[in-house]
């Protein structure tokens, strides 16, 4: 009875020496024959000046520093496409700055902390070809900023987060594409 005991435990003991979880994508799934991929300037349906440009930007930047692709502006000339169309560009408070009235109850009076957040749609296709590698129609990104003391900052601010968000948007996105996750 002791032996089998033993064995038992010796079995238990290396199933869990090997348990883990691990977040892995499944490797690079991009078709090997794809060397020179175009990215054209992201359609804007929000009507937010320049977001279109800083998208389109970060997205190249990002496929750029995989090392693997020439990217271009371009779609002539190029083996796949990247092609986004942004759907939605928000801006929300999400902490107010708080005061007590004089009968003691808490008054919110100015938003202190917004969030911004962007969803785009995005195809990620081999030329010539029907179906995409990869699409996604609501591919979001979130980010936030404080508002600070000064409210002539505002504007500031929101354009640091914008620039934030374009390239996490990027870095998710492009991974996203290139690595099935």
């Amino acid at each position: 009875m002791r032996r089998r005991e033993f064995v038992v435990g010796i079995g238990v003991a290396a199933s869990a020496a090997g348990c883990g979880y691990a977040l892995q994508g499944r490797g690079i799934t991009t078709d090997p024959s794809v060397k020179r991929i175009g990215v054209p300037l992201f359609k804007d349906l929000t009507g937010k000046p320049g977001l279109d440009g800083r998208i389109t930007a970060a997205v190249i930047n990002e496929l750029m520093k995989r090392g693997r692709f020439t990217v271009v502006k371009e779609t002539a000339g190029v083996d796949a496409v990247v092609e986004g169309e942004i759907r939605a560009y928000t801006v929300q408070p999400v902490g107010f700055t708080g005061s007590t009235s004089a009968s003691g109850t808490d008054v919110y009076s100015q938003a202190s902390r917004y969030a911004i957040a962007l969803s785009a749609s995005v195809v990620y296709r081999k030329v010539g070809e029907k179906e995409p590698l990869w699409s996604n129609d609501a591919f979001s990104q979130r980010d936030e900023y404080d508002m600070g003391d000064n409210p002539q900052g505002y504007f500031d601010r929101e354009e640091q987060s914008m620039d934030r968000l374009a390239e996490s948007f990027a870095r998710s996105l492009v991974a996203a594409m290139l690595e099935a996750f």
